[in-house]
């Protein structure tokens, strides 16, 4: 890997994700489709102090739960190919409908920014958001930017480079959900990190599988055959 690391952009659709992208990256990009898919795939460059971070700006989703290629293309990136840092952008002015997607990433994967996009905005229309506050139920780092304005992008770039380097450590907050589903989960988890040992998050695995993901099921089955025969 040497001093490049390789973070995801994830979002619901018009939150500025792609903004921040292409305000980051500039001319320092290029775009394709995602392999075997449709889908558009956009990467890009940002140099910072001595390392390249390699952004991929995942398709906008609502959700995770691969309903949609889309959704599949970003949860299968972020589950399987393991970005060092995923980026959540959120709309200032929607906070509540955007946290579906983030906490649904913060169950998925251990290295988290959210970055809530729009504040200038927000502020207009009388939003305070103690991002601090936020921070400290939430367990990863929580940023106000504007991407539109460029507000923001010091703090997020030092907040990305102080994760990848050890000087934050994330503790995502696991939702917790009713007794049923907690005993159920606590009664697959043990098989599952059998299966998948610490490559996935087991909890996440169970929850996607008592919810009938047959999709994930799929992709689990294709992935560890092809580990496998690589071996």
């Amino acid at each position: 890997m040497g001093n490049s690391y390789r973070i995801a952009l994830a979002g619901n659709p018009n939150t500025g994700k792609s903004t921040l992208f292409n305000a980051l990256t500039g001319l320092r990009q290029h775009t394709g489709n995602w392999a075997g898919k449709t889908v558009s795939l956009a990467e890009g460059n940002v140099q910072y102090k001595d390392k390249t971070f390699n952004l991929i700006d995942l398709p906008g989703t609502y959700s995770l739960f691969s309903n949609s290629t889309d959704e599949e293309v970003a949860r299968n990136y972020i589950v399987f190919d393991k970005p060092y840092v995923t980026v959540v952008v959120l709309d200032a002015t929607s906070l509540e409908r955007n946290f579906n997607l983030a906490l649904q990433v913060l169950e998925m994967t251990k290295n988290v920014i959210i970055c809530i996009n729009l504040i200038d905005v927000a502020e207009k229309q009388g939003i305070h958001i103690n991002e601090r506050i936020l921070t400290n139920r939430l367990g990863v780092p929580v940023l106000k930017i504007s991407a539109r304005n460029k507000k923001g992008f010091p703090m997020l770039l030092d907040t990305i480079d102080r994760i990848v380097t050890g000087v934050i450590e994330c503790v995502p907050v696991q939702t917790t959900y009713v007794d049923e589903i907690e005993e159920q989960i606590k009664k697959i988890e043990p098989k599952v990190i059998q299966y998948v040992g610490n490559h996935l998050s087991a909890r996440w695995v169970s929850l996607r599988l008592l919810d009938g993901d047959e999709k994930l099921l799929s992709e689990l089955k294709k992935r560890f055959e092809q580990k496998e025969v690589a071996e």
